[in-house]
């Protein structure tokens, strides 16, 4: 992936679909969610992935929502690999069992990630590893693929040791961890509290157990200070919700607001080279780890002005070195 980015600019790296925005949750700092909507049917989903396999994408990620409640979810994955593509999930892992794993493996998957949020369940997330402590034990013991485990600090998480036990478990399980930081409603990227930052050093010392990290970005995040970086969204990552539509990520959705199937090479082109004023304050990690491939090159000149028109700020919610943390 890194040296077909390398070689060429006009083709996304990575991709998030959305084929279910229903969720079997409601976490509370969670706006990626609703507890209504259908399953984006089957022959849409193939012809949104035959599209995004023709733009040259490299990586595939499922999120929602809940992924795993559309009743097709192994067909969307087959699809993916038969394209040669790379194909992972983004689950909060209530709906594994040692079958769904199973078929899970004969699809085709190659990695999931679950977030996990506290040790017990409280108002704010559900998603607590004495809930999904069995779930991860199945990982173990039937997973093909590889698993992620992230753990969370910041807005709205109680205690924030719980990450080291649940990163803790995750290790001895055999899986990769990560650790992603909330910030809150204001939309500003905020320093670490002293405890919460006691955390982050922690766990940062367990080194390379991170498959997503990027110390230098996730640093000036705990710190609550901006990044300097060349946002590729719109270019090298595309988000496409269930409707179809491609935006720069999670927290800017109606940006381009472009339909995938209308979506081409200029259109590439030109949010390659667009300077989106949200990014600073970016706490999107998984559009910092494509847009670093190119951030030697191609100084942005361009302002993306549908953003900049909004007066849009520093988007909200988890840093995606963690993955995608408001799953």
């Amino acid at each position: 992936m890194i040296a077909r980015g390398l070689a060429s600019t006009r083709h996304p790296l990575l991709a998030h679909v959305i084929p279910m925005r229903r969720c079997n949750l409601a976490c509370t700092y969670c706006n990626e969610y609703d507890d209504f909507s259908p399953p984006v049917p089957i022959g849409e989903m193939q012809r949104r992935l035959d599209k995004l396999a023709a733009l040259g994408t490299s990586v595939i990620t499922i999120s929602g929502g809940e992924p795993l409640m559309h009743p097709e979810i192994e067909e969307i994955i087959a699809r993916i690999r038969r394209h040669g593509m790379i194909a992972g999930l983004i689950t909060n892992g209530y709906l594994l069992v040692p079958d769904k794993i199973r078929k899970l493996n004969e699809a085709g998957l190659e990695y999931l990630q679950i977030s996990i949020d506290n040790v017990e369940p409280d108002e704010v997330s559900m998603k607590s590893l004495k809930v999904l402590r069995k779930k991860l034990g199945y990982l173990a013991e039937y997973a093909d693929f590889d698993v992620n485990i992230n753990s969370v600090i910041g807005g709205g998480i109680k205690f924030p040791e719980d990450a080291l036990e649940i990163t803790g478990v995750a290790q001895d399980l055999g899986f990769s961890t990560s650790l992603g930081i909330i910030h809150d409603s204001s939309g500003q990227v905020k320093p670490l509290t002293p405890r919460e930052e006691r955390v982050y050093r922690r766990i940062k010392s367990y080194g390379s157990t991170s498959y997503t990290r990027l110390d230098w970005f996730q640093e000036n995040l705990a710190k609550g200070r901006p990044n300097n970086w060349h946002c590729r969204a719109g270019a090298r990552y595309l988000y496409i919700c269930e409707d179809g539509l491609v935006h720069y990520c999670s927290q800017q959705r109606g940006y381009p607001g472009i339909p995938l199937a209308d979506y081409g090479i200029d259109d590439i082109e030109r949010e390659f080279y667009s300077k989106k004023p949200c990014a600073p304050g970016c706490t999107i990690g998984c559009v910092q780890r494509v847009s670093v491939i190119d951030h030697w090159r191609a100084p942005q000149d361009r302002v993306a002005t549908s953003l900049n028109a909004q007066n849009v700020e520093a988007p909200v919610h988890v840093d995606h070195l963690a993955g995608n943390p408001s799953r």
